[in-house]
Parts: structure tokens; C-alpha cells; sequence
């Protein structure tokens, strides 16, 4: 590469657990750098709500292409036609980016977005770096894995899954706002924590708004919904908000999205978090030491979820329920105990924070350049 011109990278990978770990490599980037971001301008296919992704980097100045591609299934569903339809356009679409923004090289974060930006990369001989952020290997990633100069995993776990020549443990990078709270040893705040993941989750929504009232009389909550249009969640707990009593509301804030540059303000104050178990939820609660009652997606992909949920578990920070067999009483009741207990999951919150990987967005950004270089 010519040393007088600037670097020029193009990203990808879709959903909060992608977006996170490749918006702190954003931030360790030079200021001189030339990047596009390629993600899914919608976070739920036919919804017409916008991904975190999409508004994230727009407020952030980040460029950013849409694709609409096929999402990659491991069995045949009624979806599984219309997906394999959609793989050549994202392909072409692929090519049509690349050969316009000419990058240096693609970094992948996973996600079946990405798969058809790394395919096209290939075929125009652009090097490709790829980061795993789950504890095995997520399918896209599986694949690219072929078309990969190098691989970053955050988990030692995940080495087993790649080619041991091209593969290295750079760790799960997580932002500098998290970091700037991280750092500070006492907040005194103590509420509950609810968060369904970038795109939110109707089960939990559901859950709690059967219990609601009953939590706000033992604990404040922070609830980030989501805003999937199918279910308005958000607006349907605006309206259960304003039946409670005054002194309920004021314990009750309501979120669509958490701003990225507020995460880590949240985090640092909760006594308690009721979560899915996505690999950057998982990061994020081992760098606070936050215990979490966890509610594993029942469908994600070779159970990845749960593996994440009981890895947590296993480091003395976790509670893991099932979704389907999970009541409003049942996830009170849990609640309620967690919080009682809280000084058992203290003793573990700094012993698990020795499972991060310390400037891990250094060591991919390092990882990139001696691609391209």
C-alpha cells in the first residue's frame, strides 16, 4: 500500500452483537482513515423500523450502505426460498460497493450481512479480516472463514473452529464510553437493568409487562423495548405506564434504544440486568461484573445463546430461565431473589473481569494493517 494515501476500510456485519465490537474498532482507527460501514438499514426484515446500526452510524458521521440480502438457515423454513432469491442480489450489490469505494480491506463482524460483502471482496482479490465474537463460530463467519487472510476470535474457545495458521485471540473490543464508566469504582445508583438486545425482545417486553407493577414496588427500572413496528411494545408500555400510580412512573423510564455513549453510564449503575445472552450483552456484563437474570433466544443459531448464558453462569454472575416456561410470577420471584443475594454475585464481579482481553480494538486495528502492509 502507498504510505502517502489513507487507509481505506470497509465494514460490515449485522445486529448489535456485530455493530458493537466494530464500532470500538471505529474508534481506534486514524483520523485519516477512509471507512463505509455495510449493515441493514432496517433491524427486523419487513419492519420499517431502522437498525441501531444505521442511526448509529448516521449520528456518528460514519458512512453507511444498505444491502438486502438472504439471511443464511440451517433448515427449511417457509423463509428459506425467498432468502436463497435474495443471496445473488446482496452478491451484486456486494460488487457494486466495493468496486465504487475500492477499499484496501474488508473487516467482517459476522452476520448474514456480511457474507455476501465478503464473498465480493474475494472475487475482486480485496484482502478480508474476520472477528468471531461468540465463545464457537457464528455460520457466516464459518464460511468467510475461507476467504479470510485473518481471523480475530475473542475467546480462546473459538480457536478450535478456525485455521490455526491465520487465527488469532484479539478479545472482544467494547467502546470507550463503557470504559469511561467502568473505570469508576462507585455510582450510587440501583435500579433495574431490562435490555431485549439492539432490536429489543417482545418476550421479555411481554414478561414484564405482566409484572410490572409488582417489580417498580421493590426496585426502579430502566427498560430498553426495542421498536419493532409488529408489536409497538414501547407504545403498548407508554400507555401501561401512565395507569400506574404517580410513584410507580417516576421509577419507570422507557427507552426505544439506548444511546452507545449512555450504555455504559447504565451499566455501571444497575444492581441487576434481565437480558437475552448475545456474546456482546455476555462482554459487556463480564467488563462491569454485573450479575444478569438471562433468558437465552430459544432459536438462535446451534443454541449459541445458551452456551453464552452458561459460560456466564459458570463465572458466578448468572441466572439462566427458560423463555418458554417462563412466567410474569416466575420472572418476579427470580428477580426478587437475585437482588436479595446481590452480595453473592459481588464477591465474583472483579475475578470475571479477568477474562477481558485488554485493548483488544488495538490488536484488530494492529491485525488490519499488517494485512493490508
Amino acid at each position: 500500500m502507498d504510505d502517502t494515501r489513507s487507509l481505506r476500510i470497509v465494514m460490515t456485519g449485522a445486529g448489535g452483537g456485530h455493530f458493537a465490537p466494530a464500532l470500538a474498532v471505529c474508534e481506534v482507527l486514524p483520523k485519516e482513515t477512509a471507512l463505509l460501514f455495510v449493515g441493514r438499514k432496517h433491524g427486523l426484515e419487513g419492519d420499517s423500523a431502522l437498525s441501531l446500526e444505521y442511526q448509529t452510524a448516521k449520528a456518528r458521521g460514519i458512512p453507511f450502505e444498505s444491502i438486502t440480502t438472504g439471511r443464511l438457515q440451517r433448515r427449511w423454513t417457509r423463509h428459506t426460498l425467498s432468502s436463497l432469491i435474495k443471496l445473488p442480489v446482496g452478491l451484486f450489490q456486494g460488487l457494486k460497493i466495493l468496486l465504487a469505494f475500492k477499499p484496501d480491506v474488508v473487516v467482517s463482524f459476522g452476520g448474514y450481512i456480511s457474507l455476501p460483502v465478503v464473498t465480493a471482496a474475494y472475487i475482486l482479490r480485496i484482502p478480508v479480516v474476520i472477528h468471531e465474537q461468540t465463545l464457537g463460530v457464528g455460520l457466516a463467519n464459518k464460511i468467510a472463514s475461507r476467504f479470510a487472510r485473518r481471523i480475530c476470535v475473542s475467546w480462546e474457545e473459538s480457536l478450535p473452529f478456525f485455521p490455526e495458521g491465520k487465527t488469532v485471540v484479539t478479545g472482544n473490543p467494547i467502546r470507550k464510553s463503557l470504559f469511561l464508566y467502568r473505570q469508576k469504582k462507585k455510582i450510587h445508583k440501583s435500579y433495574l437493568f431490562i435490555t431485549g438486545g439492539s432490536v429489543g425482545s417482545h418476550a421479555i417486553n411481554v414478561l414484564i409487562e405482566g409484572c410490572l407493577e409488582r417489580l417498580l414496588r421493590a426496585i426502579p427500572i430502566i427498560h430498553q423495548t426495542g421498536d419493532a413496528k409488529e408489536y409497538n411494545d414501547y407504545e403498548h408500555l407508554q400507555s401501561l405506564k401512565n395507569t400506574l400510580p404517580q410513584s410507580l412512573q417516576e421509577k419507570y423510564t422507557i427507552e426505544k434504544f439506548i444511546p452507545e455513549d449512555k450504555i455504559g453510564e447504565i451499566l455501571a449503575g444497575a444492581s441487576l440486568v434481565v437480558a437475552r445472552a448475545g456474546i456482546g450483552t455476555i462482554t459487556e456484563l463480564i467488563a462491569f461484573g454485573k450479575p444478569a437474570l438471562l433468558i437465552p433466544l430459544p432459536f438462535s443459531q446451534n443454541n449459541e445463546q445458551k452456551t453464552n448464558a452458561e459460560f456466564l453462569k459458570n463465572l458466578g454472575l448468572s441466572q439462566i430461565y427458560n423463555q418458554n416456561s417462563l412466567t410474569p410470577d416466575l420472572l418476579c420471584d427470580a428477580v426478587l431473589s437475585m437482588l436479595k443475594n446481590s452480595k453473592e454475585y459481588e464477591k465474583h464481579a472483579e475475578e470475571v473481569k479477568i477474562h477481558m482481553q485488554k485493548d483488544a480494538a488495538l490488536k484488530i486495528l494492529s491485525v488490519i494493517q499488517e494485512v493490508v502492509n
